[in-house]
């Protein structure tokens, strides 16, 4: 188990110290300091090289199958033309993600991170080394599925989104309080489905409220288009920040 973030996967930071019984607690936590501390730096230096481009970067963060790439597809689509467009795809395995952006006419980067539960900022940064976005451009980073472990990295983001969907329940953000903390906006996808799923919006309003006053809340479709309009406005407010 991983002690940094909390989840049960192998990955990016030393978690095998929490499994030895040489070293001690003290010393563990100091070496998860020190992982996090040289993720810090490294975002910092992402969010100054992308604000020195004027670039907006947003954080899609959500459990697998919430609809991040449906809802990043669809985005490309209706607002081609108002600004240029690349994305971070991160994944565990597969390039299926960044073929599907590809297909919309924007620029895409896989990243794989194997065992992986979240992208870091180091691989954020190297992405970017191949990207090469456009100046005054939207960057979204599409993390890895996972409502536990992407909320502790910072990537140099401007802002966290976090997508639940009606399928998913309503209890999502008091069972994952940490990752609903850390958004800027919330958004509740998959409306379409209301009429057939055991989900109260208005409770998971109450909920994303409680853990987090100064969260936004939308409800959209990312299939049907409803209530789309209001996701590309929270977009055009944060560029305009």
């Amino acid at each position: 188990m991983c002690t940094t973030c909390g989840c049960g996967e192998s990955h990016d930071h030393p978690q095998e110290i929490g499994h030895s019984h040489e070293i001690n607690s003290t010393e563990i936590v100091t070496l998860e300091q020190k992982v996090l501390a040289k993720n810090d730096a490294l975002a910092r230096a992402n969010r100054g090289r992308l604000a020195g481009l004027g670039i907006l970067a947003v954080n899609l963060m959500s459990s697998p199958g919430a609809g991040k790439t449906t809802l990043l597809e669809r985005t490309i689509r209706d607002t081609s033309g108002r600004r240029g467009v690349a994305v971070i795809e991160g994944d565990q395995e597969t390039p299926l993600d960044a073929d599907r952006i590809r297909r919309t006419g924007c620029a895409a980067v896989q990243v794989n991170t194997g065992a992986g539960c979240h992208l870091e900022a180091r691989m954020v940064g190297e992405a970017l080394d191949e990207l090469d976005p456009a100046a005054g451009s939207l960057l979204f980073i599409e993390n890895v599925g996972n409502l536990v472990c992407p909320a502790l990295f910072d990537l140099g983001e401007n802002g966290k989104v976090v997508i639940v969907s009606v399928t998913e329940g309503t209890d999502k953000p008091l069972k994952y309080p940490y990752m609903f903390a850390a958004a800027d906006l919330v958004i509740v996808n998959k409306t379409d489905l209301l009429p057939y799923v055991d989900f109260d919006l208005a409770a998971c309003r109450a909920h994303v409220k409680a853990v987090n006053p100064g969260a936004h809340v939308l409800a959209v479709s990312a299939t049907t288009g409803d209530n789309i309009e209001s996701w590309y406005d929270w977009l055009e407010d944060a560029g305009a920040r």
